[in-house]
């Protein structure tokens, strides 16, 4: 099953704050909920590991990514990544492009538009439950990013003797599932509803 997503999301900082901070792929990754960095294969290939909690049940996927096709002229990079669950039921893969655009006010956005793969018992899910749950995740990874990207920018915007402080990672958390299936149930409902009042 695939699904695509394309997503924008206004970030609180200039174009080039976040273009470096998008750059930094262990950072990034960090802003994911429920991934977490394992491994350092190279400069651009990463091992890691996503944990997803439904309920008392905990799902883990182990897998890689790839950072390619960095163009700093139009501020664009590709990442590719593909990984399978614990027990080799299921395996996803990624091919997402995402770049940092200015806007309005000396900000910028976010964009990013990606090809996500599913097999196995993961792709039960379905389109549809698959993009509200791909909402769910990348609203939370927008607002760490966003988070991120303030704390890069108060660090340039520091008077120069001032000390360096380091930018806290964001928290780790896992991937509510029990939340996700919730919100899937009300989007559910909301257009079971809508369809009858029409």
């Amino acid at each position: 099953m695939n699904v695509k997503i394309e997503r924008t999301y206004p970030m609180p900082c200039p174009v080039e704050v976040a273009w470096e901070f998008l750059q930094n792929l262990e950072a990034v990754a960090a802003c994911m909920p429920g991934a977490k960095i394992t491994e350092c294969l190279d400069a651009s290939r990463y091992k890691g590991t996503v944990t997803v909690r439904v309920g008392p049940a905990t799902m883990s996927f182990r897998g890689e990514v790839e950072m390619k096709d960095v163009d700093a002229a139009a501020r664009t990079l590709r990442l590719l990544g593909k990984g399978t669950d614990s027990t080799g039921s299921s395996g996803a893969s990624m091919n997402l492009t995402a770049r940092i655009e200015a806007a309005e006010g000396g900000l910028c956005n976010l964009v990013g538009a990606a090809e996500v793969s599913m097999s196995g018992k993961a792709a039960a899910f379905g389109g549809r439950m698959m993009n509200t749950v791909a909402d769910q995740i990348l609203k939370q990874f927008a607002e760490n990013f966003a988070g991120q990207v303030s704390a890069l920018q108060a660090q340039r915007a520091a008077p120069a003797g001032a000390a360096a402080a380091s930018i806290p990672p964001p928290a780790a958390r896992e991937l509510n599932g029990l939340a996700l299936v919730w919100t899937i149930i009300k989007d559910w409902l909301r257009g079971l509803f809508s369809r009858k009042t029409v």
